[in-house]
């Protein structure tokens, strides 16, 4: 008796045919879901009452897809961005110590100024004929080697009279802060008399 090789009949149905490539599986690119339902982002710059630059934050999915990563505000992170952002973190914070390092020695140097002289145009009776506002002193410092920006000035309202000396508190950011005394000199103008 002869042996014969079984064939299987769905073996020779495949087996006629030319071979055909793996489907592809396409995989969709979600938007990561946070523990409330929310989109989550990552910042790119500091938003008001979102975060800081680098931070992973879960926003409504309306605020993200219509404001925040069309204006370039945040991304939608990929595990590679995940990793990078990891690094970012680190560079951001060495940046952080070193600029509250700064700020220290800013306001270590203020705190040794004695007061601050600006003069400006005013009346006899001492009224000035504008203010002096926190861009004057900001300008008056910056001339002084030290760079105060005209937002960490806090003034309740513009100085207006010449010859007094009025304490300024100073906010330099992360929780520094400082004051200086400003010293408003008041300039009479000399009108010639025909």
């Amino acid at each position: 008796m002869a042996k014969t090789k079984k064939t299987d009949p769905k073996a020779k149905a495949e087996s006629k045919g030319p071979k055909l490539p793996a489907k592809k599986v396409r995989k969709r690119q979600q938007v990561k879901k946070g523990a409330h339902g929310g989109t989550l982002i990552v910042l790119v710059e500091d938003v008001t009452h979102v975060g800081k630059a680098g931070d992973q934050v879960e926003v409504k999915p309306g605020y993200a897809r219509n404001y925040l990563i069309p204006n370039g505000m945040a991304v939608i992170p990929t595990p590679h961005d995940l990793k990078l952002l990891e690094r970012h973190q680190i560079k951001v914070t060495k940046a952080k110590e070193a600029k509250v390092a700064d700020l220290k020695v800013l306001a270590e140097q203020l705190s040794r100024l004695p007061s601050v002289t600006i003069e400006a145009q005013a009346n006899e009776e001492g009224h000035l004929y504008g203010s002096i506002g926190p861009g004057e002193i900001s300008k008056t410092l910056k001339g002084k080697n030290l760079m105060v920006e005209p937002d960490m000035v806090k003034l309740e309202h513009p100085i207006k009279e010449a010859n007094t000396l009025t304490p300024i508190p100073l906010h330099l950011g992360y929780g520094i802060e400082s004051s200086i005394q400003v010293l408003v000199v008041g300039l009479q103008q000399v009108v010639a008399k025909k």
